[in-house]
């Protein structure tokens, strides 16, 4: 009989945050996968846990997936827990879970602490719908090609950013999605926690005068405006309106006069160009 996965949720500042059911399990199982073995080890001496430890990361998981499959298959179980928050959220959890289940483990979520849920809750913006993004990419014309995509997302947008690239991606923002209303969360739950609820530009502004510490969670307001629409037909000259409609199942006859109402046309005009058809 195969053992069983948890995916345990860790403390994404505040150590007290850690759930009673987490520190149980951790306890229990025989083996905790963790993103940085060093890092974690700091919290499992913290409470006192005494496991082996194995490092599952974004540079290892294809050979030490195989590895903790193979454990689970033979009946061990297994925690996996990341550096802070929920496994599965921006790293490399999402690739061993699927494993699990291809291979008809059981995988069990313990509930805990998420820096997307807690930034968005705390921004004082709309929480019905929203829109996790994750990061954005590092590379400059791939991340505005991922902001133009976002552009009429009236959802709530959630992003996680870097220090080093806070103000590049707020200059993009403001250029590409407008200076709309944001809550920028650093270091949540920690000491130095701060959340700066103002607009892009603000935000900006803000960052351009200090010098720029701790990971963000960026909570950015969704699309509030009109879409504007584009005719279908607006790039095909007379013919080629007139074939697209004919195709469409309308009579050459009436394709005529749809043409000439719409581009303000006399009759005889279109139909010079489409006397072949």
């Amino acid at each position: 009989m195969s053992g069983k996965l948890y995916i345990c949720g860790t403390p994404i500042g505040n150590l007290e945050d850690i759930t009673y059911r987490t520190l149980r399990v951790l306890n229990e199982v025989d083996l905790i996968a963790a993103e940085d073995t060093r890092h974690s080890i700091k919290l499992l001496n913290h409470f006192e846990i005494s496991k082996p430890l194995t490092s599952y990361h974004e540079h290892n998981k294809d050979n030490k997936g195989d590895y903790l499959i193979n454990k689970l298959l033979s009946g061990e179980n297994i925690a996996l827990i990341s550096d802070a928050g929920m496994p599965g959220i921006s790293d490399p959890g999402e690739e061993i879970i699927k494993q699990a289940i291809e291979n008809d483990i059981e995988v069990e979520v313990l509930p805990g602490p998420t820096a997307s849920i807690t930034a968005l809750i705390g921004s004082g913006l709309e929480t019905g719908k929203f829109a996790f993004e994750g990061f954005l990419d590092r590379d400059k014309k791939r991340r505005r090609e991922q902001l133009e995509e976002l552009k009429h997302e009236r959802r709530t947008i959630i992003f996680y950013e870097s220090p080093h690239r806070l103000k590049d991606t707020l200059k993009d923002m403001l250029k590409i999605l407008g200076n709309r209303n944001i809550a920028a969360n650093r270091e949540l739950t920690k000491k130095y926690q701060e959340v700066i609820r103002t607009d892009i530009q603000g935000c900006l502004d803000i960052f351009t005068e200090r010098e720029v510490k701790g990971e963000f969670v960026l909570i950015v307001d969704g699309f509030k405006g009109e879409v504007e629409k584009v005719d279908k037909y607006d790039a095909l000259d007379e013919r080629e309106y007139v074939i697209k409609l004919i195709e469409e199942g309308i009579t050459k006859k009436d394709a005529i006069k749809v043409v000439c109402k719409e581009r303000k046309l006399k009759k005889d005009i279109v139909y010079k160009q489409v006397l072949d058809l």
